[in-house]
């Protein structure tokens, strides 16, 4: 697979910069149940950060609690620079926060343009305004250099998996974004589809917002990631920039939880000296 330019582990211009999401010490409990334990996470614009880590790591509690749909127990949540409260959804969407769940909940019988606007549609004087949602429509595939739609009009049950995950994309980002999670976006995929994703997801980034991937693919994590933190049985167990590390050595960190498997992590980001 061609990795596209400005990939993983190329110089950015955001590599020093704050995160745009800053988690410390986030915990969250179900019962009795310890799912997340003193979690640290970052997340930068411009960059795709990739949270990694075994079934039952804590990866889908820790994107829940940042989109608000099951809020954190405890800990700090800082997005650009201040602390914010997210209780909801409707609080992380009005701080420029989406998720694209591995369900897509996308309405098959309705088009391209319907889905991207459903529930939020356009109207001008009581009525629907389909030029200017079909014109958002344009403007924001051509934003994200998709090419492979014949139509905007197109009903999405017709559409390829491939197409389908684009679709869902665009759905998060034609709100002014500023964070995209991305929850397994190629599950399931063909080669080529999930080289159309993976695409995708790096133009995200090379837009400028900050792209968190959960995926349990690491070739996949390994062409477009940035940086990787690893979960390991609800704890954070690394958090390294991809130039770094190799396949091999986070594997065993996702296995074992051992992070000296990368040499040692030594400064409070987790990151590598």
């Amino acid at each position: 697979m061609t990795v596209p330019e400005g990939a993983a582990g190329a110089a950015t211009a955001t590599e020093d910069a704050a995160p745009l999401l800053s988690l410390r010490g986030i915990n969250k409990s179900f019962g009795a149940v310890h799912v997340l334990q003193d979690v640290d996470f970052d997340a930068y614009a411009g960059q795709v950060t990739a949270l990694v880590g075994d079934n039952g790591a804590g990866k889908s509690t820790l994107i829940k609690g940042i989109a608000g749909s099951q809020p954190f127990d405890s800990g700090e949540y800082v997005f650009e620079g201040r602390p914010v409260s997210v209780t909801n959804p409707k609080h992380a969407n009005e701080l420029g926060i989406e998720v694209v769940y591995q369900d897509l909940a996308l309405c098959d019988n309705l088009d391209i343009v319907d889905n991207l606007f459903l529930g939020r549609e356009v109207t001008k004087n009581g009525i629907l305004d389909e030029a200017t949602m079909e014109r958002r429509a344009q403007e924001t595939l051509a934003g994200l250099s998709v090419r492979t739609v014949k139509s905007i009009r197109q009903v999405v049950a017709s559409l390829s998996g491939g197409q389908r995950q684009t679709v869902a994309i665009a759905r998060a980002v034609i709100w002014n974004s500023k964070l995209v999670v991305l929850d397994e976006p190629t599950a399931a995929l063909g080669v080529a589809q999930t080289e159309q994703v993976l695409r995708l997801v790096r133009q995200l980034a090379d837009n400028g917002l900050a792209v968190v991937l959960i995926s349990h693919n690491l070739n996949d994590v390994f062409q477009v990631a940035d940086r990787i933190s690893v979960l390991y049985l609800g704890r954070l167990a690394a958090q390294v920039k991809t130039k770094d590390v190799k396949s091999n050595q986070v594997v065993e960190v996702i296995t074992t939880g051992r992070s000296d498997a990368l040499g040692g992590i030594t400064n409070g980001n987790g990151e590598l000296k």
